[in-house]
């Protein structure tokens, strides 16, 4: 029987047109139609219980479960399962577009197993903590991206014990720069915590895990550095999510936020590790260290990295025959402050300040991970997103350093120019107030923590001072807090 044939009978026997019942005698008719309706009863009670139970248990079983793999710490969230490594590539789907409950088919994943538990130091019973779910507690930590995203930290995970006082690199991988992250791997040998967007769609899902597996078993470096994390959604492009996501599962002290179509080119990481003054700048949380970056200038000698200078001797040769230089000469904003010029002269190990900042530069640097500020995720799309990372970097207090002897070189590939040119018209305008917010946020920051005549602020003073009408909005906002005469 189908839904619409019964549900056409329903409606004939509650409106009395059954002739079986309307042929029997009254008194006959009058008891069948009580059974029936205490009948209906139940079963309309049996159905919304049966229902209710149904979405409650779909939506919060973990709640009641317990991983056995888990663990709990005092105030602390502590993953417990993780994606198995899968022995052979995912099983081939019909083609179809997954719903948040049907995410947990995916292949090496056991879903909704993780939770999150809070107790009071001196609680040893459920009854003093606090549970919620790994997927809920992410959804808040990345609660400025678009919604719903679905978020796997390790899927795989990095077999070898990875140092604190390390640097990992954070980057942002799709599909089709796999083998660019393979050559990073194989270049940096260390720490690499890296995001990979799954599109939400079954068949592009299956192929990107299996072509992810080939990947990660492809060479022993990758299992031994690299962390992955996914992120599953319907969303292309939320750069600064990712960034985020990848900072966020780092397991070192110190990060360097990277695009993954740079070559590292030169040892920086032994280099900042065995000096003592730089990282203690580090520690202190206070400065960031830029790596210089260059491109070809031509597209065909940026394609491929084993012929790509390692030493800043040959770099230089290169320049002085006008064959590489600053990337994205272009648009000069975005890497200009680095001072190209003095870098060229710098002698090895003359580490010097960026002086000349502007909102528009976006170097790649290494600092602190604790206590600096994470990624805007308002910016989706090309444009502005790295910039606004780093504008709330310096707002915050951090200064840029620039290391004199390490470099970067862009791999060439071509740019999605439409999609480029019609997301920065957006960006362009969402950065001009992201700009003005963070000024404000900073300073009532500054002046809450007293903080607003330290070196902590100088950054802050010095740049916003350049938005239009932000010195007078200041100063009557801080006289109206520190009192008369104690203006910007």
């Amino acid at each position: 029987m189908s839904y619409s044939n019964g549900l056409k009978q329903e409606q004939r026997f509650t409106s009395g047109e059954d002739p079986s019942v309307n042929s029997r005698p009254k008194s006959t008719r009058s008891s069948v139609a009580t059974c029936a309706r205490a009948l209906r009863t139940l079963y309309l009670a049996f159905a919304l219980l049966y229902t209710s139970w149904c979405l409650f248990t779909a939506s919060v079983p973990w709640i009641f479960l317990s991983n056995s793999e888990g663990s709990s710490l005092n105030g602390k969230a502590v993953p417990s399962n993780r994606a198995k490594v899968p022995t052979s590539p995912p099983p081939t789907e019909e083609p179809q577009v997954l719903s948040w409950t049907q995410w947990g088919q995916l292949h090496g994943v056991e879903w909704n197993k993780d939770v999150i538990e809070w107790k009071k130091p001196e609680s040893e019973g459920q009854e003093d903590s606090f549970l919620t779910t790994e997927d809920h507690f992410l959804s808040k930590a990345f609660g400025e991206s678009l919604q719903p995203s679905k978020v796997i930290p390790y899927y795989y995970r990095a077999t070898n014990d990875i140092p604190k006082n390390d640097i990992t690199i954070t980057t942002l991988v799709t599909s089709d720069r796999f083998k660019i992250l393979a050559a990073l791997v194989q270049r940096y040998k260390g720490p690499i915590s890296v995001t990979i967007h799954v599109t939400n769609n079954a068949p592009t899902r299956t192929e990107l895990l299996s072509s992810l597996h080939e990947l990660y078993t492809s060479s022993p470096y990758m299992s031994e550095f690299v962390d992955v994390h996914l992120v599953i959604d319907s969303f292309d492009r939320q750069f600064n999510m990712w960034r985020n996501v990848a900072r966020y599962f780092a397991r070192t002290d110190y990060i360097m936020m990277l695009d993954v179509d740079f070559a590292v080119c030169t040892n920086f990481r032994e280099r900042i590790l065995h000096s003592p003054q730089v990282v203690s700048k580090l520690a202190q949380g206070n400065a960031a260290f830029v790596v210089p970056a260059f491109e070809y200038a031509k597209q065909s000698d940026g394609r491929n990295p084993s012929l790509f200078p390692s030493t800043k001797e040959e770099l230089l040769r290169l320049v002085k025959d006008e064959k590489i230089g600053m990337f994205h000469k272009s648009w000069a904003p975005g890497h200009g402050s680095t001072n190209y010029t003095r870098y060229y002269s710098a002698e090895s190990g003359e580490v010097y300040k960026v002086n000349s900042y502007t909102y528009a530069y976006e170097p790649y640097v290494i600092f602190k991970k604790e206590g600096t500020p994470y990624c805007d995720e308002r910016f989706i799309g090309y444009g502005a997103n790295k910039a606004a990372c780093l504008f709330e970097l310096y707002l915050s207090g951090v200064s840029f350093y620039v290391l004199p002897d390490d470099f970067l070189i862009h791999q060439s590939h071509v740019y999605a120019e439409v999609a480029r040119k019609n997301e920065r018209k957006y960006n362009r305008k969402l950065y001009m107030d992201f700009r003005e917010e963070i000024c404000f946020r900073y300073l009532s920051n500054f002046i809450a923590n007293g903080k607003l005549r330290t070196p902590t602020s100088k950054n802050l003073l010095s740049e916003c001072k350049k938005i239009k009408g932000f010195s007078g909005a200041a100063g009557k906002f801080i006289t109206a807090n520190l009192g008369k005469g104690d203006g910007l």
